[in-house]
């Protein structure tokens, strides 16, 4: 019998719900390519077909009256190019999917209850239009955090009277190496690296981040967003060399094909974001997490033996007060606290391509490792950036069952199918990237394996590789600073938020990082001023009484000239406990070690 409709027609049961489900997400697919119908209300029109056919499998009829039943209906209806290339042409594909299939009919009670589980119970058909809105103001706001948090300390740090000036750095990279200077160090500085330019890119990028976050032409804006931020991180040298810093530049190089390509983002008319830089970006936060997680165990004993929390909290560079409080804890708690952060780090990011609900429960566990690093530990704007990447794990049906009525916008889909040419350049851009990015990867996880040489893309630090604290430090150097004018006398220079004081509690400062304060705890690891490049530059400032290094300080000892030597001390420094906080009101305990840099002044 000939088919009736201008259309195929996919038949199925309608007493099941196992059935009914998926026939919903299938109709979200084929649109109107396919038509659908219960064989309750058809089965009469086609007698040639039993009824227990019928019963047992789905029947697509074609407009020529051929009848496809079980797996190869559903891949003709769904038109699924790759799996029906195997199904007719891949020996043991076809029968092999034809025995799954029928292993899930017989069990269909079985897997619709999973499917309840997994997925829910919501047909309507799966979008990120309102992750993507908040993903986007999310990476907006860590984009301004990155660039004011910058700007108040640029100059001091690489302005022409900084540490480590940025037109001195790029002048002798031109001496040194040329032409090819141009593209190992990718900077729009190249132009002018004066200090109003650093200005100029910092006050830029406020601009763009708040573009972003009001939504105006949120592609090209994150296009101008990266080249900033790239520029700054380029001539930043050791001062942005952070895995924040280069994790911003992959979120955002990323971010720009995920954007809509609209004047102004809005729910009226939401397009659904591209599915391969939704995968890029999750498969970006999996290697994150998984890697983090990866280093450890292979690295570092005593992430092994569960005794690393022993002494975290009192050796990360910045501490907070309540990291204190939490290093009082017994030491079961610590080690319950690394098999719990093992567990999120390790397994959870398996989650991420799992099932609607699973994925949610990932996306909890995830986000609750970042509040608890932000609570004892003050890592910028890295926590957040990881949380945005957790956002775009929820769809927006899971959206509409996790916030209030009042907070869910109504979102009108307004599909545009895209320009075949940008379909394959799509494509294209997403395979390369994907393929980078495994190499890279698969490199920092199997170290015996030699894989593709890919140093080409690392100037651009957009493909990168990640794992926090690989090397755990067991003891926790301090550099203190000292002017003198005599060398009898010796005043403390004191910095803003690394340890010096002993009665000072350690400060929460995250989202901001005071990038100078963290290298301190790089050159006290270092054990001498010798390895640690920039340190001379940094104590010859001091004696210069440069501002804009001495701005980047809590206070001046020397106010009115500035002192005749310098030195730098290095001291052990350790939590106290209890006891000793409420006797004596200290939160450190130190004891000297050595000099790290000899006392010295200018010729």
């Amino acid at each position: 019998m000939q088919s009736q409709s201008s259309k195929p027609l996919l038949v199925y049961d309608n007493a099941c719900d196992f059935c009914q489900y998926w026939i919903a997400q299938w109709q979200h697919v084929t649109g109107e390519r396919v038509d659908y119908a219960p064989y309750q209300e058809v089965a009469a029109q086609f007698p040639e077909i039993p009824l227990s056919a019928f019963e047992n499998s789905v029947q697509l009829i074609l407009q020529n009256g051929t009848v496809l039943s079980g797996a190869e209906a559903v891949l003709r209806a769904l038109n699924n190019s790759p799996f029906l290339w195997c199904y007719y042409h891949l020996p043991g594909f076809a029968s092999g999917s034809e025995s799954i299939y029928r292993f899930i009919a017989h069990y269909r009670s079985f897997f619709s209850a999973a499917t309840r589980w997994l997925w829910g119970t919501h047909t309507e058909k799966t979008t990120f239009c309102f992750s993507r809105w908040l993903f986007l103001r999310g990476l907006g706001c860590i984009y301004l955090i990155a660039f004011l948090s910058l700007w108040v300390q640029i100059h001091g740090l690489v302005g022409s009277n900084g540490i480590l000036p940025a037109e001195q750095y790029l002048e002798a990279v031109r001496q040194q190496i040329g032409a090819e200077g141009y593209y190992l160090v990718p900077t729009l500085f190249w132009l002018n690296a004066s200090d109003a330019c650093l200005n100029f890119l910092c006050a830029g990028g406020v601009l763009l981040s708040l573009a972003l976050i009001a939504g105006f032409v949120p592609s090209f804006t994150l296009v101008g967003l990266w080249m900033f931020y790239l520029s700054l991180v380029t001539v930043g040298q050791v001062f942005l060399s952070f895995q924040w810093d280069v994790l911003l530049l992959e979120v955002g190089f990323l971010a720009i094909f995920f954007a809509p390509l609209q004047l102004r983002e809005t729910f009226t008319r939401a397009s659904q974001p591209s599915t391969a830089f939704l995968w890029l970006l999750r498969w970006l936060l999996f290697r994150l997490m998984f890697a983090s997680g990866f280093v450890k165990l292979a690295s570092d004993e005593v992430w092994r033996n569960l005794t690393a929390l022993n002494f975290h909290y009192e050796t990360q560079p910045l501490p907070t007060s309540l990291g204190w409080y939490v290093h009082q804890l017994p030491e079961w708690f610590q080690k319950a606290s690394i098999i719990g952060m093992f567990a999120v780090e390790l397994v959870v990011p398996f989650l991420i391509f799992a099932p609607r609900r699973l994925r949610t429960v990932g996306c909890l566990g995830l986000v609750g490792l970042q509040v608890l690093i932000i609570l004892t530990g003050n890592y910028c704007f890295f926590n957040l950036l990881t949380i945005a990447l957790c956002l775009i794990l929820i769809d927006d049906v899971a959206w509409k069952a996790l916030l209030p009525k009042r907070f869910m916008p109504t979102i009108h889909s307004a599909e545009q199918p895209f320009h075949r040419y940008r379909r394959i350049g799509i494509a294209v851009a997403a395979t390369l990237l994907f393929f980078l990015s495994g190499l890279r990867f698969g490199g920092q996880l199997f170290r015996e394996i030699r894989f593709p040489d890919v140093a080409w893309i690392a100037p651009f630090r957009s493909v990168n590789t990640y794992g926090l604290f690989a090397d755990m430090t067991e003891s926790r150097p301090e550099i203190i600073v000292e002017g003198s004018n005599d060398r009898i006398t010796w005043e403390t220079y004191q910095f803003r938020w690394k340890p010096g004081n002993l009665d000072v509690a350690p400060k929460w400062v995250a989202p901001h990082q005071p990038r100078l304060d963290w290298q301190m705890w790089f050159a006290a690891l270092q054990g001498s001023y010798q390895r640690t490049s920039w340190f001379l530059n940094f104590m010859g400032a001091l004696l210069q009484d440069k501002p804009e290094v001495l701005r980047l300080l809590a206070d001046n000892p020397f106010p009115d000239a500035p002192p005749r030597y310098v030195r730098a001390t290095l001291y052990e420094y350790r939590f106290t406990d209890f006891t000793t906080k409420r006797s004596e009101g200290t939160w450190w305990h130190r004891e000297w070690t050595r000099i790290y840099c000899p006392a010295i002044s200018l010729r």
